[in-house]
């Protein structure tokens, strides 16, 4: 490659890093400091001197630990029955939380009222109780089924990491299978446990559908920030309460990546299996209640009792969307019909506008930050320092602070230009609100790849870009994939981050779903659920299919 090549090569990765540092300060830094600097100290003032936001505060410290401690605690102990006992139905097991994981987050919120609600499922034609599960424990219900599959997988990824001769050679000495567990197993589990912890952590403070639709009484700032814009019209109060929760999801957020940063390295000792640790293939059958190495016939069993209680759970969160859908009136009036479904022709533009821009969205998370792994993580261009960190920071904004602060900056655009960004906000804030997860997600796909490749092709004349786009991204498809998937069903049914974005031009299925729920308008709401929910799995199914079908192509070249 010429002198001329190689210039032409640098100043073409200089101008990618130049964008991306271009792109987090317009979508990310600026909002955020416009609406820092848009609250008074009398707004700070007010939250922590009246009782309303002050309980709301507590309440939010209060959601927000015990949410997180029992959903790391389910999705530990589900991760290690899947993982280490034999059980019955294991493939579906394990199975389950990760379905959940893809369908759109407002099906848990729904689902609940449809089974817990005062014409509940379980509550009312199950149990014949006239009570109501709005509140603390309806809130803690929903959102333990909401975050525990994150748990799961990141606790099956360390569960599985672990050599299984280290626990081979407690057992040879003589330890008992609780022994093994407790001094053994559980200990080199922390890592994942840490991670899990923070990462949910971050979430559940973040989180608004539940609250809003479950929460009833029980505030919450992510609420009530909600509800001080657009019920009272108290910008700064509630821009002031986004700052506040800000500070914690921020010292989360640090704790996460020191966290992550410190034990890199323990990671991938605890990943490494060698030789004789593999388990023979007669210990992997799957026999029920087999008595094996680490886990005794009663645990399997209490295991499978645990395991059917949440994959019960979750599945029945599904069946009452379908039943709901085809029923005239839910709890009261259970005749079949397609009413429900007819009326919701009337929103299939926020159909197509919720499908349209979590397919942008998806696509754009996951190229922006499969560039930002590359350019940081496998170049030494001099801008990109701190790129990773600000990539990651969206993930410490709550997605209502995120939402407000874009409108605020738009609404300033929008005088000047006369013209209506809506859309594009929109997509942007799926694009950024889900950017984190797809660095992460693309970050361990690239470390998977040895760097004599970039070597090699930089040898043979190639540019930086050029190695990216024709060597790391074909390799890397499977991650890529699942970045995008990831990205595409939290878009679908993002709420926090856009509501303040919507207008009328630009409806949301995810909006009218949640509108059509508190207007108390069930039928309605699990069709188009139902819809939305259905076409997603189409769409990725079809995915998946193309996704392997191209790697398999890449692998037979």
């Amino acid at each position: 490659m010429n002198k001329t090549g190689k210039i032409y090569g640098q100043e073409k990765s200089f101008f990618a890093c130049a964008a991306l540092w271009l792109f987090f300060a317009i979508t990310v830094i600026i909002p955020v400091l416009y609406a820092l600097f848009s609250v008074r100290l009398s707004d700070f003032a007010q939250i922590f001197t009246q009782k309303r936001f002050f309980t709301a505060i507590r309440n939010t410290a209060i959601e927000c630990v015990c949410s997180t401690f029992v959903s790391v605690f389910v999705g530990y102990i589900y991760a290690y029955a899947v993982v280490r006992g034999n059980l019955p139905f294991k493939k579906l097991f394990a199975v389950v939380p990760v379905v959940h994981m893809v369908t759109p987050p407002f099906v848990g919120g729904l689902s609940f009222i449809l089974l817990f609600g005062r014409q509940g499922f379980f509550t009312k034609t199950l149990l014949g109780l006239d009570v109501s599960l709005y509140g603390f424990w309806g809130l803690l219900l929903s959102q333990v089924l909401c975050f525990f599959p994150i748990a799961y997988l990141i606790c099956c990824q360390t569960l599985n990491g672990i050599n299984p001769s280290i626990e081979q050679a407690a057992k040879s000495m003589g330890a008992g299978n609780w022994k093994i567990f407790k001094s053994v197993t559980l200990p080199l589990s922390f890592a994942g446990i840490v991670s899990a912890t923070l990462f949910i952590a971050v979430s559940v403070l973040s989180d608004f559908g539940n609250p809003l639709i479950v929460g009833g009484r029980f505030n919450v700032l992510a609420v009530e920030i909600y509800t001080q814009l657009t019920g009272w019209l108290n910008i700064g109060t509630s821009a002031a309460m986004g700052l506040v929760l800000l500070i914690p999801s921020i010292l989360l957020f640090v704790m996460q990546n020191r966290f992550y940063k410190k034990n890199a390295l323990k990671f991938a000792t605890i990943g490494g299996k060698i030789g004789g640790g593999k388990p023979s293939p007669k210990s992997e059958k799957n026999i029920p209640f087999k008595k094996n190495k680490n886990v005794s016939f009663g645990m399997n069993i209490l295991l499978t009792v645990f395991c059917s209680f949440f994959a019960i759970l979750i599945i029945a969160q599904l069946l009452s969307i379908i039943m709901g859908a085809f029923q005239k009136l839910w709890g009261i009036n259970t005749s079949f019909t397609f009413a429900h479904f007819k009326a919701i022709f009337s929103f299939s533009q926020s159909l197509f506008n919720s499908l349209c821009f979590a397919f942008v969205a998806a696509l754009l998370s996951t190229f922006i930050a499969a560039l930002t792994v590359y350019l940081t993580h496998r170049t030494k261009l001099p801008l990109v320092s701190g790129l990773d960190a600000v990539c990651q920071i969206p993930s410490a904004i709550p997605g209502t602070l995120f939402g407000l602060s874009l409108a605020y900056v738009s609404s300033y655009i929008e005088r000047i230009l006369h013209f209506e960004l809506s859309s594009f906000l929109i997509i942007i804030a799926m694009t950024v609100s889900y950017l984190p997860f797809s660095y992460r997600i693309c970050s361990s796909t690239f470390s998977r790849l040895k760097i004599s490749l970039d070597e090699a092709a930089r040898s043979l004349g190639a540019g930086r870009l050029k190695v990216l786009n024709d060597i790391i991204l074909p390799l890397s498809i499977g991650g890529l994939f699942s970045s995008a998937v990831y990205d595409f069903a939290r878009g679908v049914g993002t709420i926090s981050s856009v509501i303040f974005l919507v207008s009328f031009n630009t409806g949301l299925a995810s909006i009218k779903i949640l509108n059509l729920a508190e207007q108390g308008d069930w039928g309605k709401s699990a069709a188009l659920a139902l819809v939305l929910t259905v076409i997603t799995f189409i769409i990725l199914g079809a995915g998946k299919i193309f996704s392997r079908r191209f790697e398999a192509k890449i692998y037979e070249q």
